[in-house]
């Protein structure tokens, strides 16, 4: 049995929990996770980024670690896959200025295959402009481009995550356990223990 794939859009500071756990949790449960970066091939890395909330006014970022691709941005054919993964971190906000990024977001939101973007990962969601009358959730700061993308951002708690149709939306890593157990039941995965 072939494995379905997931298509993972990272690049250089990416969330470093938002890329690794992700990535490694869909793994496990069989799914076969392209992650892929633009002007980069399997085999080469991006570095990570480490967001932590230390009682500032907003998260504090660290150099996290690198994170190795195993698909080639320009061979990806989006047809193949049953999901589009996208996390935060500072990787989104250069990542938006790429139109095939931008047009492979909106490929999955028309085909209206299910989507998780985390944290930053709205972003993307925005700037692609699939977010119209869409709820989203996403890191406090990204609420405004939210709504200026015609979205409705929806606050929820850090560890939450939000559903609307195809789209699975969080604010932050504390949110993995909720966001990547919805985002598997969209993906139409059953776990049973």
């Amino acid at each position: 049995m072939v494995a379905k794939k997931i298509l993972m859009l990272v690049g250089d500071y990416v969330e470093d929990y938002e890329v690794m756990v992700p990535f490694q949790s869909l793994l496990m449960l069989g799914y076969q996770v392209d992650a892929i970066c633009p002007d980069k091939k399997a085999g080469d890395f991006v570095r990570t980024s480490i967001h932590d909330f230390e009682g500032d006014q907003t998260y504090s970022e660290k150099r996290g670690h690198n994170f190795t691709l195993n698909a080639d941005f320009d061979a990806v054919q989006q047809e193949e896959y049953v999901g589009l993964l996208i996390p935060g971190g500072r990787a989104p906000e250069y990542l938006r200025l790429n139109e095939k990024v931008l047009d492979i977001v909106r490929y999955f939101a028309k085909a209206e295959k299910p989507i998780a973007a985390i944290c930053h990962g709205a972003q993307l969601l925005s700037a692609a402009g699939v977010l119209q009358g869409r709820e989203c959730s996403a890191y406090p700061a990204c609420s405004v481009e939210v709504n200026l993308a015609g979205g409705k951002y929806v606050a929820v708690a850090m560890d939450s995550a939000h559903v609307q149709g195809n789209l699975v939306t969080a604010p932050a890593w504390p949110a993995h356990p909720a966001w990547l157990a919805k985002f598997v039941e969209i993906l139409g995965a059953k776990i049973e223990l």
